[in-house]
């Protein structure tokens, strides 16, 4: 489903014209299967997050390719980047990044309004969602009126709106505490089972990555290679 293959990036840092390359990622190359779970799990500043930046198409690496369901996304441009997103990707953050002036049901079914989906085929697609998160009883409730998990779980139910192949979750579980961890975990491994949907899981959690079907770890922009390969 994902193929990384060669994949490098540098930063540009310092004043202008005195600027100096600080590679980021350094020559990654593997896969993601349909319907697994995969953590990419590093410390702050290993690359991670630049890694799935690339892999969503929010930048291009400098050499190498990435290829999302037999779609080269390195050569498209902004407008067909986008478009991809839209249709193939969904994105869980450690902040939520909910709409605050919006209540949880307008936030989950925002996606499918710039998708130009019937206000008829929303309202269902949205209640039905709800209930499957187990918000519908909190579905006229504003972000500020609801718990972190809640959030979470409003985040979580408008990145499956689309009904994209594939999610990534950037420090899902970062804001909240180790018990509503634990809820948003099994609910992630819930709707990969349930729905098939492929999850990769960018993490310095542990406990976070215990639940993947398969972990790399990456350190200095790198992945880093044990005695059974890069997987850990």
């Amino acid at each position: 489903m994902i193929q990384v293959q060669n994949v490098n990036h540098t930063f540009l840092i310092g004043k202008k014209g005195k600027e100096k390359k600080v590679p980021v990622l350094k020559g990654l190359s593997f896969e993601v299967e349909k319907g697994e779970i995969v953590a990419i799990v590093g410390k702050s500043g290993s690359g991670k997050s630049t890694l799935l930046h690339t892999i969503a198409g929010f930048m291009s690496p400098e050499q190498g390719s990435i290829t999302v369901n037999g779609q080269e996304t390195a050569f498209l441009n902004e407008t067909e980047r986008a478009k991809f997103r839209l249709n193939n990707f969904g994105f869980i953050f450690q902040n939520f990044q909910l709409m605050p002036g919006l209540t949880a049901f307008e936030n989950v079914e925002l996606p499918l309004k710039l998708k130009g989906v019937s206000s008829k085929k929303r309202k269902t697609s949205v209640k039905q969602l709800l209930k499957k998160v187990g918000l519908e009883e909190v579905a006229d409730h504003y972000p500020n009126e609801l718990s972190g998990g809640q959030q979470q779980r409003v985040s979580i139910a408008r990145a499956l709106i689309t009904n994209p192949p594939i999610l990534f979750a950037d420090e899902p579980t970062g804001s909240l505490d180790s018990e509503t961890e634990q809820d948003i975990l099994l609910l992630i491994q819930d709707l990969n089972q349930t729905l098939g949907v492929t999850f990769v899981i960018i993490t310095h959690d542990e406990e976070v990555a215990s639940i993947a079907d398969r972990k790399f770890r990456m350190r200095d922009g790198e992945l880093v290679k044990g005695d059974t390969g890069y997987v850990i």
